[in-house]
Order: C-alpha cells, then structure tokens, then sequence
C-alpha cells in the first residue's frame, strides 16, 4: 500500500515538472521568493502598499482593475490603507464610476470598484496574477508551483525586467523585444525606470524592486482572500489530523477484544 502511494506521489511530482517546462516555453520566467510563497506566507503590507503606488503612478494610465473593490484597500490582509486615506485617494485621483441610474458618471465611494480603463485598449490587470500562473503541476493539484512558488507575480515581475532593447516595427507599429512575453516582442513599452517611483519608507526603487512591489499587488489584487483561505487550509489539516488519532484509538479499542479472543483461541 505504501509503495503505491509512493509510486503515485513521484508520478505527480514527475508530471507536475514536464508541465512546468511545457509553461516555461512560452518565455524566460525566474524564480522569486516573495513572502506570500508557501502554505506559511503571507503578504507584507509594506510592500503591497509600495506596489499599489508603482500601479497608480505608472500602470492605471492604461490599466485598470474593474474587480477588485477600492473598500478592500483597508483589508487588515491586504495594504492596509485607512479608510479616510482611501477616501482621499479617490478625490486626489479624481475616479469616477459609471452610475446606470444616473446614466452619467459620478464621484467613486469605497463600495464601488475600480473603473475599468479602456482608453489603450490593455488588458485589465485584476486578475493577470491568476491569468498569468504557470506551472502549475498536475490538474487540481498544484504542486510544482506550491514547491517552486512559480506563478503569476513571477511572470509579472520577469515580464517587466526582462525587456533586450531588440525593437521592430510591425504594420505601423512598434514591438518591444522581451525575453519573457510568448513570441518575444510586446507590444507594450517599457514602463518602469530606476528612481520613477519615490517611495516614502525609503525602500529601493530601481526597476527590480518596482516590478516586484507591483507584482505583489497585483497577486493580493487576483487572489484577496489568500490569507484567509490559508487559515482556512491549516485549520482543516489539523482537525484532519485530530480526527485520523481518534480514529485510529477508536479502531484499536473496538478490535482490542477480538484479537485477544483470537489470540486464546
């Protein structure tokens, strides 16, 4: 029994490898330990308060993040931004939201989401996290990425160091070489510079720790509940692991009198 159960852990470690390398074809993906990684990680405010900067300053010209609720800036697992700090934000970058039963637009109040951008035409930037993931081993299963931590935030953060300088002009317009986007040419510009963020806790601001602080956000912005469902997960497994005991007790005691029947017998 506990070969097969062996047998069966390797095969999935096994497929979960070719399956990262099928996903690594599209492009150059590193590796980086963010504080999220792993069952015991969690996001570190700082950060996704620096990386909720980078997005304002630089991606929100062209994207937005129509999912993802400005209330939720306040989450205790999230940035952590105060409420009255939050409300400030939204008059400081005057945002507006559609309102169907004004027919017009109006001022955005925490309970409102995020506007979504169109005016570029780039893609939405809510769930990129969770589109982006890659290598995610077996379906269901998760475990190249649960042991390598290679998943969307990675993607992002290679995506946004990993501009050559090889340009090219296609029907009119201008493709940006990138050793990460499939195909090897984005249409998207290189967005981050060293220094174009000042942050106020005097963290570096090169174009590493930029892209890394706004792939963090951009993570909590895909997956908000993540803390909340690793609590969840640690709770299961140790009621889990209680009930196995007592189980397991109970199955001694109840075949207790049978064996030693058996055993005078």
């Amino acid at each position: 029994m506990f070969r097969k159960l062996a047998l069966t852990a390797l095969t999935a470690v096994a497929l979960s490898g070719a399956s990262a390398n099928a996903a690594g074809e599209g492009g150059h993906v590193e590796n980086i330990r963010f504080s999220f990684d792993g069952p015991f990680g969690s996001f570190d405010q700082n950060q996704l308060q620096r990386g909720f900067q980078v997005y304002t300053e630089v991606c929100a010209a062209c994207h937005g993040l129509r999912y993802v609720p400005i209330r939720s800036l306040s989450d205790e697992d999230g940035p952590g931004i105060p409420e009255d700090q939050v409300r400030a934000y939204i008059e400081q970058n005057f945002i507006e939201v559609w309102d169907d039963d004004l027919r017009d637009y109006r001022t955005a109040i925490p309970n409102d989401n995020f506007p979504e951008n169109t005016s570029a035409g780039a893609p939405d930037l809510s769930m990129m996290a969770k589109a982006r993931a890659g290598f995610h081993g077996p379906y269901a299963l998760g475990i190249n990425q649960f042991l390598f931590g290679m998943g969307g935030p990675e993607y992002i953060t290679s995506l946004l160091t990993h501009y050559n300088g090889h340009d090219e002009e296609q029907a009119g317009a201008t493709l940006y070489g990138n050793d990460t986007f499939p195909g090897g040419y984005i249409s998207m510009a290189p967005p981050l510079y060293d220094g174009q963020v000042e942050y106020q806790d005097g963290s570096p601001n090169d174009v590493d720790h930029m892209a890394e602080d706004v792939a963090a956000f951009l993570m909590w912005a895909a997956e908000p509940e993540l803390m909340a469902r690793k609590r969840l997960g640690f709770t299961a497994v140790l009621l889990l692991g209680v009930l196995s005991v007592l189980l397991y007790l109970t199955n001694k005691r109840i075949w207790a009198p049978v064996k030693r029947a058996a055993k005078e017998d």
